[in-house]
């Protein structure tokens, strides 16, 4: 993680061209950095998520460079661009794309040439980006990929307004696409907006909401919030990829559909990261949506379990103080990462750890980790991980149910499976 911090108070320089252009300081998405990027995926994924990187990156670059150029450099930090100070990182902390490939294929699997979704692409890129950066600023996160979050490196005004630019141009970069799709694509965009902040609204409420009991947070809630959240936009990628390349209605709906069902899914597996995934592959610290005291899926299937692990869970998190409801900063994600992380797939954990002192709190490591051991033990884990797998199986159900080009629809499944068994 970098270290270094913008001065507050400093003024950016301009950011550098090489970010933008192409010369040997550009990411380009089709060099050397970008597998990268997709971590553990295999080639065939990796290389999809390349191909359809190197077909968006220029638009999307020319997108950002628009920007005032504080507001540049904090978006080519955020896109992980370059550092804090506007110097050229190729590939160092570049997301996957997946959202931009899912736009490409959408075109692709009704016929059309990916070119006609670029700008759908960079709209959702720039839309997910605004996401994780006011998501850092909510929940307090001061990592992500490895580096510091943009609110710790710029401050948190800053980033609000970071954040704010990069809505309005993903509005506005798909509003001045050319050809008659244009308006009902940017309807579905704003609906897909409204869908995710909906979905960020019920997150941060569930956490003033009680473990158990009347008030608890049900499975039906927890998908309606995850699929607002995170499959809306997944959803909407796919679905303006289709629309643009000319899809009847019902094929563009079974895509937004399919990639609404890859968002629970998504979700599911990325709270499994939040309990046991390395932190030298997620960049968050060990147990981070513990020591938040987050709703995730691995925690409310293990309290429903009617098992002596999932009472001493119970137990465990209601004398571990309370959340603090909408808003609240967390006691400490940003310590020091530490202790043993497994990802999905790993051998599960065995054996329980040590019992908490008393008054600790899931700040305390032993503490988190014995909150994840009782996790596991009442089933958790498993519960989540089937979860994922269902909604994966319905994300295909519905793509089987309309006529979609050979190729890309067998690169759509490769990128579903991928994104099962992602590692970051």
């Amino acid at each position: 993680m970098t270290g270094r911090v913008r001065a507050a108070g400093s003024v950016p320089g301009a950011v550098p061209e090489a970010v933008w252009g192409s010369g040997p300081g550009a990411v380009s998405g089709s060099g050397p950095e970008a597998p990268s990027a997709v971590g553990g995926a295999d080639g065939g994924a990796a290389a999809l998520l390349v191909r359809c990187r190197a077909l968006v990156r220029p638009a999307l670059a020319r997108a950002v460079r628009r920007l005032h150029p504080w507001t540049g450099e904090m978006a080519a930090f955020s896109l992980g661009w370059a550092d804090v100070d506007g110097t050229p990182e190729p590939g160092a902390s570049e997301g996957k794309g997946v959202r931009q490939a899912l736009a490409v294929l959408g075109a692709e699997a009704v016929g059309a040439d990916g070119r006609v979704a670029v700008a759908g692409a960079v709209a959702v890129e720039l839309v997910h980006a605004f996401s994780l950066l006011h998501d850092d600023i909510m929940d307090g996160d001061a990592v992500r990929r490895q580096r510091a979050t943009v609110w710790k490196a710029y401050g948190t005004g800053p980033a609000v307004l970071a954040g704010d630019a990069l809505f309005a141009l993903a509005v506005q970069s798909l509003a001045e696409a050319p050809g008659r799709h244009t308006g009902p694509a940017v309807r579905r965009l704003g609906d897909t907006l409204n869908d995710l902040v909906r979905g960020q609204a019920e997150d941060l409420c569930f956490e003033g909401r009680p473990w158990t009991g009347p008030g608890a947070v049900p499975p039906d809630a927890y998908r309606a919030m995850a699929e607002h959240k995170t499959g809306s936009l997944l959803g909407c990628a796919a679905a303006l990829g289709a629309l643009l390349g000319g899809a009847p209605d019902t094929t563009v709906a079974a895509l937004d559909r399919a990639g609404r069902h890859l968002g629970v899914a998504f979700q599911a597996v990325d709270d499994l990261l939040g309990v046991w995934g390395d932190p030298a592959v997620t960049g968050k610290p060990v147990h981070s949506d513990l020591r938040r005291r987050k709703k995730t899926y691995p925690v409310l299937a293990a309290l429903a379990a009617d098992t002596p692990a999932a009472r001493e869970l119970a137990a465990l998190l209601d004398a571990t103080g309370t959340p603090g409801g909408p808003g609240a900063a967390p006691g400490g994600p940003d310590a020091a990462p530490g202790g043993p992380g497994a990802l999905p797939g790993t051998p599960a954990v065995t054996g329980s750890a040590a019992l908490p002192a008393p008054g600790a709190t899931l700040d305390d490591p032993a503490t988190a980790a014995h909150a994840a051991s009782l996790v596991e033990r009442a089933g958790g884990r498993d519960a989540t991980l089937r979860e994922a797998v269902d909604q994966l199986g319905a994300a295909r159900a519905c793509l089987r149910g309309v006529p979609l080009a050979p190729g890309p629809s067998g690169e759509l499944d490769a990128l579903l499976e991928f994104l099962l068994h992602r590692v970051v």
